[in-house]
C-alpha cells in the first residue's frame, strides 16, 4: 500500500467536499479579462495538454469569457466522424474507455476490479432490471478532454433523472481507497428511446470540482435533484448533444441484452462517435473488458 496515497485518502474523507466545489465552480463562472483568460487558459493547456485546434471558432471573440466557458468549449465542425449506424452504439464523449462488457443476471458491472450494482447507478430498480444482460460501457472524461456528452443512437429522450451524492474525485486515490466512489458521487441519468436499439441510458457521474452537470432543454446552472419527464417529444440526432460537465468526470452506458452488438472495444482511448463494437462478426464478449491502465491523471487533486 502507498503511504503518501493512503493518506491523501484519508484527507479526502473529512474534506469540505461540496463546499469546495462550488467556490471552485464560481471562480470558473466569474468574467475574465482578456489577458488574465489567456494567461489561465494557456497555463491549463500546456499542463495537461488539450488540443485547442480542434475546438469550435470563438466567433472573433479575443478569449473565453470565464475558465468554464473554456473548459465547456465545443467541438469545431467535423471533428469527429461516425460509423455506418449498423454498428452499434457509439461513445458519447472523448475519454479513456476504461470498462466495457456484459452486465450480470444479477445486475452488476466489472470495472478495474471493483463490482458496481448497476441500480445504484442508475437509482431505478426497474431500469436496472431492464439492462440485466445487456451491455454496458464506462468512458472516463481527463482534464485534458472535451467535456460535451452526445448522443450514441438516434431517438427522443424518455426522462432525466437527477441524485443527489458525494462528490469524490474520480482518480487512483479514490479508486484504491474509496470503496463504491463511482456510485456514491452525484448522478444525472439520462433515459433515451432510441430509433434501433431499444431504451438507452447515459449516466452522468460528477466528482471533486465538477459538481454541475447540465441536460439539454433542462434550465438552470444545474440539473435540479429529481425526475424530469419532457412535456412534448425532444428527439435526439446520433451525435446530438445532451449534457455538459463544467468541469469533467465519467459517463456509464446502459443497452438492453440483445439489443446492441456485444461492446467489444479494446479498453483505452476513445473519441466521441467511435463505435463501442468493433469486431466485423459481432462474436459475443466472452469476458468484461476492463482497462490495465490506471485513470488519467496524478494522485493529486
Amino acid at each position: 500500500m502507498n503511504v503518501r496515497t493512503y493518506a491523501f485518502a484519508q484527507l479526502l474523507r473529512v474534506l469540505p467536499r461540496t463546499r469546495i466545489t462550488r467556490a471552485v465552480g464560481m471562480l470558473c463562472d466569474l468574467e475574465l479579462p482578456v489577458a488574465l483568460s489567456r494567461a489561465a487558459v494557456g497555463a491549463y493547456v500546456r499542463a495537461y495538454d488539450v488540443d485547442l485546434g480542434e475546438a469550435a471558432s470563438l466567433n472573433d471573440q479575443p478569449a473565453y469569457g470565464s475558465f468554464d466557458a473554456f473548459f465547456t468549449r465545443s467541438l469545431r465542425a467535423g471533428a469527429r466522424s461516425y460509423p455506418p449506424v449498423d454498428h452499434g452504439l457509439v461513445s458519447p464523449a472523448d475519454g479513456q474507455l476504461i470498462a466495457s462488457g456484459t452486465v450480470t443476471p444479477e445486475g452488476l458491472i466489472e470495472v478495474k476490479g471493483h463490482s458496481y450494482r448497476a441500480v445504484d447507478l442508475l437509482g431505478s430498480p426497474e431500469e436496472a432490471e431492464r439492462y440485466a444482460g445487456g451491455q454496458f460501457a464506462v468512458v472516463y472524461l481527463s482534464p485534458r478532454d472535451y467535456h460535451r456528452v452526445h448522443a450514441p443512437a438516434a431517438g427522443s429522450l424518455r426522462e432525466v433523472r437527477s441524485y443527489r451524492g458525494d462528490l469524490f474525485p474520480v482518480n487512483r486515490i479514490s479508486e484504491r481507497h474509496i470503496p463504491g466512489f463511482l456510485v456514491r458521487n452525484r448522478r444525472v441519468a439520462i433515459a433515451l428511446d432510441t430509433d434501433s436499439y431499444g431504451q438507452v441510458t447515459l449516466v452522468m457521474v460528477a466528482a471533486m470540482i465538477v459538481g454541475r452537470i447540465t441536460v439539454t432543454g433542462i434550465t438552470g446552472r444545474d440539473v435540479p435533484f429529481g425526475t424530469h419527464v419532457p412535456d412534448a417529444p425532444r428527439v435526439f440526432d446520433r451525435g446530438a448533444e445532451v449534457g455538459v460537465f463544467h468541469l469533467g468526470s465519467t459517463t456509464v452506458v446502459f443497452a438492453e441484452a440483445g439489443a446492441v452488438p456485444n461492446f467489444d472495444r479494446t479498453a483505452g482511448s476513445i473519441q466521441l462517435g467511435q463505435a463501442l463494437t468493433v469486431s466485423p462478426d459481432r462474436r459475443p464478449a466472452d469476458q468484461v473488458r476492463a482497462a490495465a491502465r490506471p485513470l488519467d491523471g496524478e494522485d493529486e487533486l
